[in-house]
């Protein structure tokens, strides 16, 4: 499976929905807590100007956030980004 990276905070009600697909899925992923400043500033930097939790990447490649993951979903792209086979 490609290696996953999520940006977070703990009160983030998006966030939890997108961890929750992701177990769902049974996906293994990589959570940075986003609340530090500095921490906050990189996951900005990183995903280009995007201020907002969760930032998702999978397999180095930034997907956006927890609307964008579920659209992913809905079409049908998201499980060939994680690397499942007939999912």
């Amino acid at each position: 499976m490609s290696k996953v990276v999520i940006y977070t905070t703990s009160m983030c009600c998006y966030c939890h929905r997108a961890k929750d697909l992701l177990r769902q899925k049974g996906v293994q992923f990589d959570e940075i807590d986003a609340s530090a400043r500095d921490v906050r500033a990189a996951m900005i930097q990183k995903a280009g100007g995007r201020t907002s939790v969760p930032q998702i990447w999978i397999g180095g490649d930034h997907v956006g956030g927890c609307d964008d993951l579920y659209a992913l979903d809905r079409a049908g792209r998201l499980d060939p980004m994680l690397g499942r086979q007939n999912a």
